[in-house]
């Protein structure tokens, strides 16, 4: 039922667009560390080409995709539909953090809605698409988006925050370095 794609096709990127939620999987190359799966919303997604792809990432209680992109780069993208047709897409790929200041971020942060508690952008060139049935993925109503974050990132303002970033953003569980910990 699985097929494969070298590029992300129209309808992919159609796909891709109506979905509220998807999952970023990396890890570190050390067999004993720590898989990391993380759910973002937000509408914080873009597709620049059918082989690039970015999101806006924020702050966090940890940064652990930054540090295993800095590692070895590997990272995989999963959609879910959780109304209409069933399906799954995923996206693998080899990715990096863009940080404020970057050269890069000008060109990358007019596509998305920057917010007080965005943290970094995540940048992935993609090799190899997958689609599945997603026969079992269950059915779920959108309601709306949390405003928590943004909420939280104003009551902390921007030295609470770089402050919060320098105690939990600088290496994650396993003691690997994130691209903040250069800075």
């Amino acid at each position: 039922m699985g097929k494969f794609f070298n590029d992300i096709l129209p309808q992919h990127k159609l796909f891709i667009e109506k979905q509220h939620l998807f999952f970023v999987g990396t890890a570190p190359l050390d067999l004993d560390g720590h898989v990391n799966l993380s759910p973002k919303g937000m509408d914080c997604f873009y597709v620049f080409s059918p082989t690039r792809v970015a999101y806006m990432d924020i702050v966090g209680s940890g940064n652990e995709t930054s540090a295993h992109l800095l590692e070895n780069g590997r990272i995989t993208f999963m959609f879910c539909a959780f109304d209409g047709p069933p399906n799954i897409l995923r996206l693998y790929g080899k990715g990096y953090t863009v940080l404020p200041g970057d050269s890069e971020w000008q060109l990358l942060s007019p596509h998305f809605k920057l917010l007080l508690v965005t943290r970094q952008i995540i940048v992935a060139d993609i090799d190899k698409v997958q689609t599945s049935c997603g026969f079992s993925v269950p059915f779920y109503g959108y309601e709306g988006e949390r405003d928590q974050a943004e909420k939280w990132a104003l009551n902390k303002g921007e030295s609470g925050l770089e402050a919060y970033k320098k105690e939990k953003n600088l290496v994650s569980i396993d003691g690997l370095p994130t691209a903040l910990y250069k800075r």
